[in-house]
């Protein structure tokens, strides 16, 4: 029975592996880090210890849903799910230290993996961190805050590169599209849409989302309190989804709801790209619901297969768009598989992939590409550029 425990979201953290003496248990000494915002040591300390925890945990391949729960900077309540490849069996703290506004905890875990674990989970997977979408610009009014959907998604794909996950991002965030179709039950959207992204982006998944409430509440201060500044508490609720941008299919969706202390004046113009917004209660609320949606996005994509496209063919070569970055290495063989669809009878169309007997084995890799040749050396027969290539031993 996993032990539960409450985790930790932050962006920058050194891990060290340690392997214990026995047969079974490994140790993992990680040092979480923290920025100080308003003097706070106490919430630094608790997101320096929560990160350090979910970066043990990741790195030992554990796959992790968090809930935080925090009173005063401390951890107070079990709220951290493990799911099936790790149990914590024993925390402890060696040290913690403070540089300037850094905050640090050095923590130890005895952690016991279990030996199942997804051959996926070990190659890269990049996903396109597409400009999510305000659903409501009249919102925005409060601060003039028309740019908030473009700065948040540049805060996501910034969380995303600062953990070290096998999860890659790719910017796309600076493009405006509709993604009010993909949050239907419908099943009505744009493949095009998915696939241009795909294919601009060189990403086989796309992470599409939508601001549906940045809206402010009452004053939190008195009016006969005239010494006191303006401030309002205002909502951050958005919601995300994952398709495969290969295949179309809808892998995950969910939806995160915060609330922040606006300390602005109601007159008063935000640059949503400046220190002074994301220093505030509020920056940081967006900025903790990306952390988790950040681990989330790792849990759920941890054993997705990573695919690529056949890009270019001649003389019984390919070049595909896997590379060093996806974790594709020299000698690694590549089944190829024909992606269609099936009609059922209703009229919806569901993805079907069928994989050829043909195989190719890798002969160059560079970062994002890589050059394959059939096993055999002859001709590969009914190849075409678009066709899709898996590897063999993640494909039986």
């Amino acid at each position: 029975m996993n032990k539960l425990l409450n985790c930790a979201l932050s962006a920058a953290t050194w891990l060290t592996l340690c392997v214990s003496s026995t047969a079974y248990a490994q140790w993992f000494e990680s040092t979480g880090h923290a920025n100080i915002q308003n003097d706070d040591i106490a919430r630094a300390k608790s997101v320096a210890i929560k990160d350090a925890i979910t970066q043990a945990l990741v790195f030992s391949g554990a796959r992790v849903t968090s809930m935080q729960t925090l009173v005063d900077g401390v951890l107070t309540q079990d709220q951290l799910k493990i799911n099936s490849h790790g149990e914590i069996q024993k925390i402890e703290m060696i040290s913690e230290d403070r540089r300037g506004d850094q905050f640090a905890v050095t923590l130890r875990l005895d952690i016991f993996p279990q030996q199942e674990q997804c051959p996926a989970s070990s190659f890269n997977k990049f996903v396109a961190i597409t400009q999510t979408q305000l659903k409501h610009r009249e919102q925005a009014k409060l601060g003039q805050i028309f740019d908030i959907n473009k700065a948040s998604s540049e805060n996501l794909y910034k969380t995303l590169s600062n953990s070290p996950i096998s999860t890659r991002p790719t910017a796309y965030f600076n493009f405006p599209i509709r993604v009010g179709e993909f949050f239907t039950q419908q099943y009505d959207y744009s493949n095009a849409l998915l696939e241009e992204i795909a294919s601009r982006s060189n990403s086989q998944y796309v992470l599409l989302s939508q601001l549906v409430d940045i809206s402010n509440s009452e004053k939190l201060n008195n009016d006969y309190a005239f010494w006191q500044d303006e401030s309002y508490q205002r909502a951050y609720n958005i919601d995300f989804v994952l398709f495969d941008g290969t295949t179309y299919e809808r892998l995950w969706q969910k939806s995160y709801r915060g609330k922040g202390i606006w300390p602005f004046e109601k007159t008063e113009l935000i640059d949503v790209y400046s220190e002074n917004f994301w220093g505030s209660d509020y920056g940081q609320t967006i900025t903790d619901i990306n952390q988790t949606l950040s681990y989330d996005l790792q849990a759920a994509m941890a054993c997705l297969e990573t695919q690529g496209k056949i890009l270019h063919i001649e003389n019984g070569k390919l070049v595909i768009n896997l590379g060093k970055a996806h974790g594709i290495e020299k000698g690694q063989i590549l089944n190829i598989a024909h992606h269609n669809y099936l009609t059922d009878a209703a009229g919806n169309k569901m993805p079907n992939m069928i994989t050829t007997l043909n195989q190719v084995q890798i002969q160059q890799v560079y970062q994002q590409s890589a050059i394959a040749q059939s096993i055999d050396k002859q001709p590969l027969p009914n190849i075409q550029i678009n066709d899709v290539v898996e590897l063999a031993n993640l494909a039986l």
